[in-house]
């Protein structure tokens, strides 16, 4: 019993620290700049909307996992189904809103000042995650 429980926890933390990963690149690939880069030279919008993006995947993959009520396979395929779905419902509602709002997000992740306009980016990476974890409940 002890055994099986770990073994689920170090399964759901390998495929949430995938999904993150590939969150992070998916966010990386679709936001001008290199967001590794800015996130290491201290660029605090570039901050800001990295971490709530992975906040957001993290949210998901939580939900997922509890949602699967002990059913290790179930939750694991859970978690990665919707984690995908959520990474790309947050890279899209994230370029919809930057066109809507007419955010410069490629511009903004640069900045050396901490602007509104990254709050507004990392609000909708939140409540992006926030709907689809509610969702899969």
């Amino acid at each position: 019993m002890l055994g099986q429980g770990v073994g689920a926890i170090v399964l759901y933390a390998v495929v949430g620290l995938l999904l993150m990963l590939v969150a992070f690149f998916a966010i990386d690939l679709t936001t001008p700049g290199r967001l590794n880069e800015l996130v290491r030279a201290g660029k605090p919008n570039a901050v800001v909307i990295t971490s709530s993006g992975l906040f957001s995947m993290a949210l998901i993959v939580v939900v997922a996992i509890y949602n699967a009520s002990g059913r290790l396979l179930e939750g694991l395929i859970g978690a990665v189904v919707f984690g995908l779905v959520g990474i790309v419902a947050q890279v899209v509602a994230v370029r919809v809103l930057e066109w809507v709002a007419r955010v410069q997000i490629g511009q903004l992740v640069h900045d050396d000042e901490l602007t509104a306009g990254s709050f507004v980016v990392a609000a909708a990476h939140l409540a992006l995650g926030l709907v689809v974890a509610v969702s899969i409940i």
